[in-house]
């Protein structure tokens, strides 16, 4: 069977190597090709161009870059016609993915699968419009979706989310990675400002600032930043300053799984987390570690999802635990000072730390925690699409 994928950032890269494992397990003599990161590659792809050029988000910083982005768009569309591939699988990254699998429509037939359904529940629920005709079946994370895909006339199967698969450091993981880096018993703030150069740019000021703030009040934390490798150079840069004599995790050069080890330590020593708002807050809370979630923008898209947006929370934790737990303050409430408050009572024990432990375990029962591995679920779907038997 050969299987073409596409992935545009980390989150995908790492949806499609657990998905190129489980394809692998059903089919040994699977073959592998497309566009991906470090992840998909070590399951053996070689991407037909860097990864990271498909990592834009926002709508006006897609408006500069939309010539290079059509040129890839062919290109990738010429290589899955050389490639014969016999599905291909669209990961996320739903504004590159879906041009290319409509141009792809009008020369091939090859059946078609896109993994991560589009947050309509969240905002602009007509894409699912810009899907009929050209994917054939969809692989949602979250357990609600399927309703809203099949609803538009999509199938779509709920696969379960990756966040559930994977192992988790322990107790003696964690002392060991406060002895490395000399933390001792200090309160351990993690932060997390994401894994693009526009959001690292947009909120190191602000997670800084509120990282101060909060270190007026309690001099003894210590912060460790896990920066992406793509954008580790840029975070080395702006948390120069920060309170909390920040460590930075910088997986350039590391073996892949060495440096995921030592992420998965920091998460396991943690105390709190001041992320982005992602995926990161299922990591999170697939640690335990209590969080504050901020995020902002430019102007220009600021206003124009906040108009779109149907939901009164963006945190995933908050959307699958059907509670609101997890404090946030995104775009115009995206402000140091009232950061710095929440990440003070999120510090210290008391209810609130609680009910976002119970939140955190609602979340990961719902994503399929003690389930079928997601990465075999979705290959097993994505082989059934293929026609070859799963």
């Amino acid at each position: 069977m050969r299987v073409y994928l596409i992935a545009g950032e980390p989150s995908g890269d790492k949806l499609g190597g657990a998905l190129m494992e489980g394809l692998k397990q059903l089919n040994p003599n699977v073959q592998f090709q497309g566009v991906g990161g470090p992840l998909m590659e070590a399951q053996g792809m070689t991407s037909l161009f860097p990864m990271e050029e498909l990592s834009v988000m926002g709508l006006a910083e897609v408006l500069p870059k939309l010539r290079g982005l059509f040129r890839r768009r062919d290109e990738t569309v010429e290589d899955i016609i050389g490639s014969g591939a016999d599905v291909v699988v669209t990961i996320d990254s739903p504004d590159f993915c879906l041009r290319v699998l409509r141009k792809l429509r009008a020369l091939s037939a090859v059946p078609t699968v896109h993994y991560v359904a589009p947050s309509v529940w969240a905002w602009r629920p007509k894409r699912t419009e810009r899907m009929k005709g050209i994917v054939d079946h969809v692989m949602a994370l979250l357990p609600f979706e399927p309703p809203y895909m099949e609803r538009a006339g999509l199938a779509c199967d709920f696969v379960g989310h990756p966040v559930v698969a994977e192992p988790l450091a322990d107790f003696s993981d964690a002392k060991a990675f406060r002895d490395t880096y000399g933390l001792g018993d200090a309160p351990v703030v993690l932060a997390l400002p994401g894994s693009r150069r526009g959001e690292v740019t947009r909120l190191a000021d602000i997670f800084g600032e509120s990282l101060h703030k909060l270190a007026a009040k309690r001099p003894d934390i210590r912060v460790v930043v896990p920066a992406a490798g793509s954008v580790a150079a840029l975070v080395q840069q702006q948390t120069k300053g920060w309170a909390g004599q920040p460590v930075i995790l910088d997986p350039r050069g590391m073996n892949p799984e060495v440096a995921l080890a030592e992420k998965r330590a920091a998460f396991a020593a943690a105390d709190l987390a001041l992320a982005a708002s992602g995926t990161v807050s299922l990591e999170l809370a697939a640690n335990t570690v209590p969080m504050v979630i901020a995020y902002d923008m430019n102007w220009f898209s600021r206003k124009m999802i906040r108009a779109m947006l149907q939901i009164d929370t963006v945190t995933l934790v908050n959307l699958v635990s059907e509670t609101r737990t997890i404090p946030e303050f995104l775009g115009d409430d995206c402000k140091p000072d009232d950061i710095a408050r929440a990440l003070l009572t999120t510090l210290t024990p008391g209810p609130e730390r609680a009910a976002q432990a119970a939140a955190a375990e609602i979340t990961m029962e719902r994503l399929g925690r003690g389930d079928e591995p997601p990465g075999l679920r979705a290959a097993k779907v994505v082989t059934r699409v293929a026609g070859f038997d799963a």
